[in-house]
């Protein structure tokens, strides 16, 4: 099946054996660096790269999603399942999905996506094969690259949304409403785009990777990460670590991955820090990041039980 959007240029060879379960999915807020992650996992080519294929509005299949959609993991709405089985099984190709591709056969699939946290629950307990990775990178860091690329904070996607409301959001709806800056509202996103996935999952059905921890100590994330995998690499994989990802904004300064961790904060005053962890402590994901950049249960894969 072919989707309509992109496809009528789209001339480069591709064979997909489709199979669902032979995929894995990465998913993170927006500018978490899960282009990257999505490079390390793949460093070898031997996935095909799908790039953001639940985006209704790039992707025909997908058209009758949300933006940003929610799903109670028990939904088996056709409409909703078909679409999801099609992009696992690897079963559409386009010019924005496979933008990254540089697998002409494949046998099995790297799906990376920003805007579908709140669906990993659903789609675990639907394709139960699929393995799933959540980045998580410290609020602050994400909230000042979308400030740098002047991007937008749709919160209304979720607050309109009444089975997330009723869900999750109900006790922090106020306190969302009432985000005084574009700054603040990126926070509140990261929040809710965490907390939901992250208050779904038991230990060991997800495996959440950590974009600090992948900075400083990338020898140990590499192992934790290709051993929930199942899979084996090579010390070749470490190259990967010395070039930036092709969503990197232009004007990001060359700086190590130790360096990045701490860049944040010469944009990001000290206020706004304190007040990206009083809103993180609403939710309770100050167990997860404080003020300092390092994550607070790095190494852990069930990184606190909300």
């Amino acid at each position: 099946m072919f989707c309509k959007r992109g496809v009528d240029n789209y001339k480069r060879p591709l064979i997909d054996f489709s199979d669902y379960r032979r995929s894995v999915v990465i998913a993170g807020t927006g500018r978490s660096g899960t282009t990257w992650l999505a490079n390390i996992v793949n460093y070898a080519n031997t996935h095909r790269f799908m790039f953001e294929p639940f985006h209704p509005e790039r992707v025909d299949v997908v058209s009758h999603f949300r933006y940003r959609q929610y799903l109670r993991y028990d939904n088996c709405e056709r409409a909703f399942i078909e679409p999801a089985r099609i992009i696992l099984s690897g079963r559409i190709k386009n010019d924005w999905i496979d933008k990254l591709n540089r697998k002409s056969i494949s046998r099995s699939r790297l799906i990376k996506d920003i805007r579908i946290n709140l669906l990993l629950k659903w789609i675990k307990t639907h394709f139960p094969e699929v393995p799933v990775i959540l980045l998580l990178r410290h609020p602050c860091a994400v909230a000042n690259s979308k400030l740098q690329l002047n991007w937008d904070s749709p919160i209304e996607e979720y607050l309109t949304q009444e089975e997330l409301t009723e869900d999750f959001l109900a006790p922090f709806r106020d306190k969302i409403e009432g985000a005084r800056d574009i700054f603040e509202k990126h926070v509140f996103l990261w929040c809710i785009e965490n907390y939901v996935p992250l208050r779904q999952f038991a230990e060991d059905q997800i495996h959440t990777a950590f974009y600090e921890d992948l900075c400083v100590a990338p020898e140990q994330e590499i192992e934790r990460l290709f051993s929930f995998l199942g899979e084996r690499y090579d010390k070749k994989i470490f190259d990967v670590f010395k070039e930036p990802s092709v969503l990197c904004r232009e004007n990001s300064p060359v700086l190590c991955k130790r360096e990045l961790t701490e860049d944040f904060r010469n944009y990001i005053t000290t206020k706004q820090v304190r007040r990206a962890i009083e809103i993180l402590s609403l939710f309770g994901l100050d167990r997860i990041y404080l003020e300092d950049s390092a994550p607070l249960v790095s190494g852990k894969r069930d990184p606190f039980a909300l």
